[in-house]
């Protein structure tokens, strides 16, 4: 018997670290779809690149640290986190600037993206 199609999960995430649940929310979601053996990549745009900064500290906040759920997601498989390149020079940042490897990608680029990807799910 063969064995069923893995369809593939994009997460879109624009949302600040720390503004609201939205952030938290799309790193659950890839989390729990990479546990399920979905081919799951995440890609931040706008503020949603803040979220990999290096050096995060929610002490003395009721927030969970967003860096360290996010370096753990090697551990599940997902190992495609791309951002966008606008976004990066919008904030000024550089790849060293961030706490995973990620792929910068130009805007051309973020089109190919999404039409690789079976399911766009946005946060």
């Amino acid at each position: 018997m063969a064995e069923p199609k893995k369809t593939s999960v994009l997460i879109l995430s624009r949302q600040c670290p720390y503004d609201g649940t939205l952030a938290q929310s799309a790193v659950d979601f890839s989390l729990a779809a990479a546990a399920f053996e979905q081919p799951v990549s995440l890609l931040l745009l706008g503020n949603g690149v803040l979220q990999l900064l290096n050096g995060q500290d929610t002490q003395g906040s009721s927030q969970k640290n967003i860096g360290k759920r996010l370096s753990s997601l090697p551990l599940y498989g997902i190992e495609k986190v791309y951002v966008d390149a606008t976004s990066m020079a919008r904030y000024d940042l550089q790849a060293e600037d961030l706490l995973l490897p990620v792929e910068i990608l130009s805007d051309a680029s973020l089109t190919a993206l999404f039409s690789d990807h079976d399911h766009v799910v946005s946060f």
